[in-house]
């Protein structure tokens, strides 16, 4: 329990730096994240709250898709997210780049903490943030895989973040197109080291 507790909170942690990355890289962030920062700019409070404000809107889309109760339990891991993710922010509020190179390998670098991040701490089993629940109740009920489910969330998540104007450059369009692909090899390689994936062999 004390292991896959570390590799739970190692994992967010490394899912909320690579979001925090990809803001200040400034090259377009991942499309949940655009979210995020639109409703930030435009209502006020941090990303970080928002975060949490709209995992109790997937909580009870989760609960209507699966006809079960309210999944609190992933509130609290929202929360994690949250202050993690207001953290690295500030933490990394004074890196200013002017490299157009630069910004890119800090983008690439952000999108492979992110994947890293996400099926780590997934595969601990503990309850997951409400849109990662999502994912995972896509894959379920379409019988689809990692990629697909990952890809169609970003797809609806960046049609949000145009209407919110959030931050979306290249790099949104890229995470949308290779995004849910990382995920997925992040999750076959964490296999690989005989970590069994929290979905079913036959969806993936």
């Amino acid at each position: 329990m004390r292991v896959r507790g570390i590799l739970f909170f190692s994992g967010l942690l490394l899912m909320t730096l690579g979001i925090a990355l990809t803001i200040e890289a400034d090259l377009g962030t991942s499309p949940f994240g655009a979210v995020l920062v639109g409703l930030a700019e435009s209502a006020g409070m941090t990303v970080g709250m928002w975060e949490i404000i709209l995992a109790c809107l997937f909580i009870m889309v989760n609960s209507l898709l699966t006809r079960t109760a309210p999944e609190l339990a992933g509130l609290l891991t929202a929360f994690a997210t949250g202050l993690f993710l207001d953290g690295w922010l500030f933490v990394l509020s004074g890196m200013h780049l002017e490299s157009i190179i630069t910004r890119t390998g800090l983008f690439l670098a952000a999108q492979l903490l992110l994947a890293a991040g996400t099926a780590l701490y997934l595969h601990t089993k503990f309850a997951p943030i409400p849109i990662d629940r999502l994912m995972l109740v896509l894959i379920d009920k379409l019988h689809t895989s990692v990629a697909v489910a990952r890809t169609f969330l970003y797809a609806v998540c960046l049609v949000s973040a145009f209407l919110l104007a959030g931050p979306i450059g290249p790099g949104t369009v890229l995470t949308v197109l290779l995004g849910g692909i990382l995920l997925q090899y992040a999750f076959i390689v964490l296999q690989r080291f005989g970590i069994m994936p929290i979905y079913e062999s036959s969806n993936s």
